[in-house]
């Protein structure tokens, strides 16, 4: 039985953007691509803007014998979060701006 997805998420104001993050995804296997990690997504409050979506990376399950155990869940701490939407900015992401949602790939967790 599929665990239910956590409710998380939080408000930031970083250069002058109010923003809201919330855990878009849960770690998931999928048939065709494997492993993937949690996904949270961050959008600005006031208007339609550009989204963001902050992917990380996968945490392996354990098999033991012919059982396989399900990974943990990392924890997802706000302030690493605020980091890595600055770090999206700087890689490109421009909150004000209008288009498709911007996909940045995290290379550590939000814990």
């Amino acid at each position: 039985m599929p665990r239910a997805k956590r409710s998380v998420q939080a408000a930031v104001t970083i250069d002058g953007f109010p923003l809201i993050w919330r855990l878009h995804r849960e770690q998931q296997e999928f048939t065709s691509d494997g492993w993937k990690g949690i996904s949270i997504h961050v959008r600005v409050v006031e208007a339609a803007r550009r989204e963001l979506y902050l992917e990380y990376p996968a945490v392996l399950a354990q098999k033991i014998g012919l059982i396989r155990t399900l990974p943990p869940r990392p924890t997802i701490v706000a302030a690493k979060v605020e980091g890595h939407i600055r770090e999206a900015m700087a890689a490109g992401w421009k909150p004000d701006s209008r288009g498709k949602p911007f996909f940045y790939q995290v290379a550590e967790l939000p814990s």
